[in-house]
């Protein structure tokens, strides 16, 4: 990165260490509310050579490109759908029996408009490293993950393939791809042969929380050690990055680790608490009047997934569930469950749920809203309770960030700022987890949707 791109703030002669870096953020560009820090308007970066270099962040979620123009200026592209492009797929059938699809935002108005006859897929890039994935069905058709992710790339980067053809191109990677048995080589291959089917075969791939502290180092005008935390939908990814102000202008990588949890887990624990009791979780059955057995707790791990929820859809699984219901504490849960799957409810389950965790954010209480037909749930949800489903999720995040500062050899107090960017950073136990580890005042934040993004196109110009 070259040395006239940094701010020109300073701090104030005296101005004591712990201000120091507060005062540097605000001056490039970032502004503390309430503790966290968000930017107030995209920063121009000039100087760079006259060559476009564009940033890609496919994410679980939400997918954005970012562009650092031959003027310097570095700007996220609006697709015309809107600057964040929803991560899903949807496909029917029209009229003349041809399979039809749609992406992004036109993908959830399809499915919308007609979700019976319509298949959404979702969290597609929570398969990339699962060797498990081989194909699904979608009306009859086997396609197979890499043919998916590229059908969406191409909907994604259609409007901008003009810049593309003239651009350095880098495409953001997870540390740790989601998966408890996740093979990182085989996601890394899958998502470059994606992105060589939708025609991009000549890519670059840089780690996501390392793409996040070059854009937070465009801010920095002296030398820090710096902890990037990036929480996107699936993974939790840290990088420890050392900023020398130059000249020349370095980024020195130090140390990497990730976790494959982030807002999906946390999503899945708010139905797996709330949802699924409602829907049979729990209760029991019989087998030709035996003693009761529990049923199949299994159905509801893939229930309250995204990425497995679609392939509940199977006529084995939906008849198993309709057999177990038969003999069922409380058939009805049962009905409902076989409802939901069979109507591919599955993306107004994950809006009730997503707006339920956004709203425990701002409030200690929320109510969880969710009809279906004769369902209808209505479920007041503490945060505090909250918290406690998430547990687990923290303390794996917490051991990622240990693994970070253990791999880059550095002591928590030899950190100079702390730099959270995604959705989930704004949840207030895991910015809690970073207070209480490296205290509010070295804690900034921002750039939750577009960080990854306009980082990879710093990345791709070659000036770090």
């Amino acid at each position: 990165m070259r040395a006239d791109c940094v701010a020109s703030g300073r701090p104030r002669a005296g101005m004591p260490a712990k201000r120091a870096g507060r005062a540097l953020a605000e001056a490039a560009g970032w502004t503390f509310l309430a503790g966290r820090a968000s930017r107030r308007a995209p920063l121009p970066l000039p100087g760079f050579p006259m060559h476009p270099a564009i940033g890609i962040d496919f994410g679980t979620t939400n997918s954005v490109v970012a562009a650092l123009r031959p003027d310097g200026s570095l700007a996220t592209l609006r697709h015309p759908t809107g600057e964040v492009f929803r991560s899903v797929l949807c496909f029917w059938a029209a009229r003349s029996g041809a399979l039809r699809h749609a992406a992004g935002p036109a993908a959830i108005e399809a499915y919308l408009e007609d979700p019976l006859e319509s298949r959404l897929i979702m969290s597609m890039k929570s398969y990339l490293a699962q060797k498990s994935f081989t194909e699904t069905r979608i009306f009859g058709r086997a396609w197979g993950l890499e043919g998916l992710v590229a059908l969406f790339l191409k909907e994604l980067l259609g409007p901008f393939r003009t810049e593309l053809e003239q651009a350095r191109i880098v495409v953001g990677r997870p540390v740790r791809f989601v998966g408890e048995s996740a093979d990182d080589a085989l996601g890394e291959k899958r998502l470059r042969a994606a992105f060589a089917a939708a025609g991009l075969p000549d890519i670059q791939v840089a780690l996501e929380p390392a793409a996040a502290g070059h854009r937070f180092a465009a801010t920095l005008d002296r030398p820090a050690n710096v902890l990037v935390g990036d929480f996107g939908g699936g993974t939790s990814d840290f990088s420890v990055l050392r900023f020398d102000p130059g000249p020349p202008r370095r980024v020195t990588p130090l140390g990497h680790a990730g976790v494959g949890i982030a807002g999906d887990a946390f999503d899945y624990r708010i139905i797996d608490r709330v949802i699924s009791p409602r829907l049979g979780k729990g209760d029991g059955y019989r087998v030709m009047g035996g003693d009761p057995l529990p049923i199949p707790p299994a159905w509801y791990v893939s229930f309250a997934r995204w990425h497995q929820l679609s392939l509940m859809r199977a006529p084995r699984t939906l008849r198993d569930i309709a057999e177990v219901a038969r003999t069922a504490d409380h058939p009805e849960r049962l009905h409902h469950l076989i409802r939901l799957i069979e109507d591919e409810a599955g993306y107004a389950l994950y809006r009730a749920v997503s707006e339920a965790k956004a709203a425990l954010s701002r409030e200690t209480f929320t109510v969880l809203r969710f009809t279906h037909d004769d369902l209808a749930i209505e479920a007041e949800v503490s945060r505090t309770d909250f918290e406690s489903w998430i547990a687990p999720e923290l303390a794996r995040i917490g051991a990622a960030v240990d693994a970070a500062l253990e791999d880059a050899r550095l002591p928590a107090a030899a950190l100079d700022r702390v730099f959270l960017t995604g959705g989930t950073s704004l949840v207030p136990a895991v910015r809690r987890l970073f207070e209480d580890r490296f205290g509010a005042e070295r804690l900034v934040g921002g750039g939750e949707f577009v960080s990854v993004a306009e980082g990879l196109a710093l990345m791709a110009q070659g000036a770090a």
